[in-house]
């Protein structure tokens, strides 16, 4: 048994400005902030003497790997973002960024946004344009049905509603 793991492929390379900003925001703080005061942290604890029996060393240059990690990840992945900014020219139809109002079969209703698989997390309701939901509407126009395959079982939707507010 090997521990060889294929590279995840990363997510959909579209992104909001919004997720953008947060993202760049996220780098910032990591590279101008936190980094500065771990590597500061590190130095005093390794001034300290022995290295092997410091907790403070230890950790300190295990977060160091983190935020460097975690800075590659976020320069890399920034390099290739495309920012949609402007709405499409259809606005009846379902594309990136687009608010959904959803109708289920017995009458609840459900409001989805689509973005990119990088900020799906940022908001209640924000549903990654990789998910089998935001794959299903996408393209789709107002009033159309929609299935969705999920893990419970289908599920269908009527479109009642798409916004491109900001």
């Amino acid at each position: 048994m090997s521990r060889y793991r294929p590279r995840e492929t990363p997510g959909s390379r579209f992104i909001t400005p919004e997720g953008h900003a947060r993202l760049k925001a996220e780098l910032e703080q990591l590279w101008r902030v936190e980094r500065p005061q771990v590597t500061q942290a590190v130095s005093e604890a390794a001034a300290q003497g022995d290295r092997s029996e410091n907790a403070e060393y230890t950790y300190g240059k295990r977060r160091l790997r983190e935020i460097d990690r975690r800075v590659r990840f976020l320069r890399q992945r920034l390099e290739g973002m495309v920012v949609v900014d402007r709405p499409p020219t259809d606005r009846e139809r379902v594309f990136f960024g687009a608010w959904v109002t959803l109708e289920a079969g017995d009458g609840r209703e459900l409001r989805v946004r689509i973005v990119g698989p990088d900020e799906f997390d940022a908001a209640p309701g924000y549903v990654s344009m990789d998910a089998p939901l935001a794959r299903a509407l996408l393209g789709k126009r107002l009033d159309d049905e929609v299935v969705v395959r999920a893990p419970e079982g289908e599920r269908s939707y009527a479109i009642a509603g798409v916004d491109y507010r900001a």
